[in-house]
């Protein structure tokens, strides 16, 4: 296989991963700090990076050894989850007193360190507070609070943030178009909303929503053929439904949405999202050549013709009484009862 056909069958989020600072996106924060303190030599010797899955720890932590100047061969990475037991605490422990082979420092990454056994992290305690100057430690985790504290305390700590559906949606545009592909008005903002908040789980949707494309030109249909997610129509229906206070309409769009199995937790995201626009255009109108870089030009004209009359049910209240049903998807066995109960908390008479 050539390099060329062996670079096109690379994942999305491995083929356009970060691979210096000034390419990280949406973690300034954390970029800023780091960089400023390697470049004027204040380098910790251990780093906790914390945060929800797929926004850029581990990438952060490779970028970290490469900016140290260490090479491939003096950069170990290891999973928390397979790596977990004493017998491999004590490994690390053992090799850190090996000279790094042609580089100033050696830098272990481990990942999902959350998963480590107590008896590993007690051995590896003493060599993360004293290790030799030329080691030094970067830590990933998920789960924060399963950190011993006595670990943590020990550690430069950094906290990463999801990216918002701006930030992902940039990425989605810019990403397609580097692979030739052309994306309908609205697609990206939905791939954006399917990441939710993970830079590795929005390249991967569009990824499989690019393997389906035929002509280089992705339509939102596609998107929702591929992800399973609702049409936009099944969005707009459940929405006039509550302008119009049409109780028997909303529950009929619920039960075309279960009759399509599309994903409830999505396609109630879709409606909180559309309902937040609709309520900034109506209360914030100044802010309408903002939100149209986030809209299609249809879901722009639907939402001004929705709240053109002032329905009252399109409120902060309809919208709280939303976020608080979302909540609480995850317990229901009945997928679309979250849902169901919150359309007649807004219309009940």
């Amino acid at each position: 296989m050539s390099k060329d056909s062996e670079k096109q069958n690379i994942a999305l989020y491995r083929k356009y991963r970060p691979q210096n600072f000034s390419e990280v996106i949406g973690q300034d924060h954390i970029v800023h700090t780091i960089k400023g303190a390697i470049e004027s030599g204040k380098v910790s010797h251990a780093y906790l990076l914390c945060g929800p899955r797929g926004t850029g720890k581990t990438t952060i932590a490779r970028i970290i050894a490469k900016a140290l100047g260490t090479n491939d061969n003096d950069i170990y990475e290891m999973d928390g989850a397979s790596n977990r037991k004493i017998e491999d605490a004590r490994n690390i422990r053992e090799n850190i007193n090996t000279l790094p082979f042609d580089s100033k420092y050696k830098v272990y990454i481990l990942d999902e360190v959350h998963m480590l056994t107590k008896e590993a992290w007690n051995a590896l305690l003493k060599t993360i507070e004293e290790p030799p100057e030329y080691v030094v430690f970067i830590l990933a985790t998920t789960e924060f609070e399963k950190i011993p504290e006595t670990i943590a305390s020990r550690c430069q700590t950094f906290t990463f943030k999801k990216p918002n559906e701006n930030i992902l949606c940039e990425v989605v545009k810019d990403v397609a178009k580097k692979e030739g592909y052309e994306i309908q008005e609205g697609g990206a903002e939905l791939i954006a909303l399917l990441g939710d908040g993970s830079f590795r789980d929005t390249l991967s949707v569009l990824d499989k929503v690019i393997s389906f494309s035929a002509d280089k030109k992705i339509t939102r249909d596609e998107i929702a053929t591929v992800t399973g997610s609702p049409k936009i129509t099944l969005v707009e229906d459940f929405l006039q439904a509550l302008a119009s206070e049409n109780i028997e309409l909303g529950y009929e769009t619920i039960g075309k949405a279960v009759g399509q199995n599309v994903d409830m937790k999505v396609y109630f995201k879709m409606i909180l999202s559309h309902l937040r626009y609709a309520l900034m255009l109506r209360y914030a109108p100044k802010m309408k050549s903002e939100i149209e870089g986030n809209l299609s030009e249809h879901d722009l004209n639907f939402l001004l013709a929705l709240i053109g009359n002032k329905p009252k049910t399109i409120s902060s209240n309809s919208l709280s009484i939303l976020l608080e049903s979302y909540q609480s998807l995850r317990y229901a066995f009945i997928l679309q009862i979250p849902l169901e109960i919150a359309l007649t908390k807004i219309l009940e008479k």
